[in-house]
């Protein structure tokens, strides 16, 4: 009896170490693991990467990546991770709390290169260059660049895959030029509660204006809210827009004193959901654009 069930002890631990062996060679995976501080870098990083790596980010859609409240688990996944992709300019404030807590991972600012914009009346310089698609450009090629550097034998499928997503996103650029091109210059003005689109303003002709200048300075007092109403009847700015990261009620508010309407929503730091037709940053933009034609071609 004793021999039989050493037998069956032994038969047991035999299968389970070999279930075990077996299920570690077929999860076995070599791929990159890539994570970013928000949803439009992650889309980006998927674009170069592509099959050869996994790619995660932290902030959660809807949430404010200016003011993000880091949980336990992001810990893990950046501990975890081989590289770290964030904006800079500033935007990852709650970084170097993440910083002390996660080793010696590499973290890399996917905006170097590019020239930053002022924030207006204050020291600092605007975080939201993605919204402008030249910059993006930049965005792509670093990503690129170092993911060359951490994996070469991907480097003609890095190089391949980035080529080719810059190639759409120029086509995304001239097609933006030519869409708002149908807007009075007169009327092309911006207005949302964060002046979020500068470097867009900058780069196809708008004017912009918001009731505070960084999520992360928010405040929406009586005085600001009083001085975007002021500017809207003093230019006769025919709407205003919200965008899907910031409590509406603020423009709400803007637009019944005005006397405007709110012409749509608006994606600024991040994609969008399933199903909302702005899952990608290329999405996102046509959405923008084509929200922003409508509401002031009116």
């Amino acid at each position: 009896m004793k021999k039989k069930l050493v037998l069956i002890f032994t038969t047991l631990v035999s299968t389970f170490l070999l279930a075990a062996c077996g299920g570690n060679d077929e999860t076995a995976d070599d791929s990159l693991k890539i994570v970013t501080s928000f949803s439009i870098l992650a889309d980006l990083a998927e674009q170069v990467a592509g099959e050869r790596a996994e790619v995660e980010y932290l902030v959660p859609i809807g949430e404010e990546p200016h003011e993000y409240e880091t949980v336990p688990s992001d810990f893990q996944k950046v501990s975890d991770a081989d590289v770290f992709f964030v904006n800079g300019f500033g935007l990852e404030e709650w970084l170097e709390r993440l910083v002390q807590n996660v080793g010696d991972v590499s973290i890399v600012s996917v905006s170097d290169g590019v020239t930053p914009l002022p924030i207006s009346d204050q020291d600092g310089e605007d975080p939201h260059a993605w919204l402008d698609v030249k910059n993006v450009i930049t965005y792509v090629e670093n990503i690129r660049d170092d993911l060359i550097k951490r994996d070469p034998e991907g480097a003609d499928e890095y190089e391949a895959n980035a080529n080719a997503y810059i190639a759409e996103l120029e086509e995304l650029h001239t097609w933006i030029e030519t869409e708002v091109e149908t807007i009075e210059e007169s009327k092309r003005a911006i207005v949302i509660s964060e002046n979020a689109f500068k470097y867009f303003g900058d780069q196809y002709g708008f004017d912009t204006i918001g009731i505070w200048e960084l999520n992360s300075h928010e405040e929406g007092t009586p005085r600001q809210i009083a001085n975007v109403v002021d500017t809207i009847s003093e230019r006769s700015i025919p709407v205003v827009f919200v965008e899907t990261t910031v409590d509406k009620r603020y423009m709400e508010t803007v637009a019944n004193d005005a006397g405007v309407e709110i012409a749509g929503e608006v994606y600024t730091d991040a994609v969008g959901l399933d199903g909302s037709g702005a899952e990608t940053y290329i999405k996102m933009m046509e959405h923008n654009v084509r929200t922003f034609v409508e509401g002031l071609s009116n």
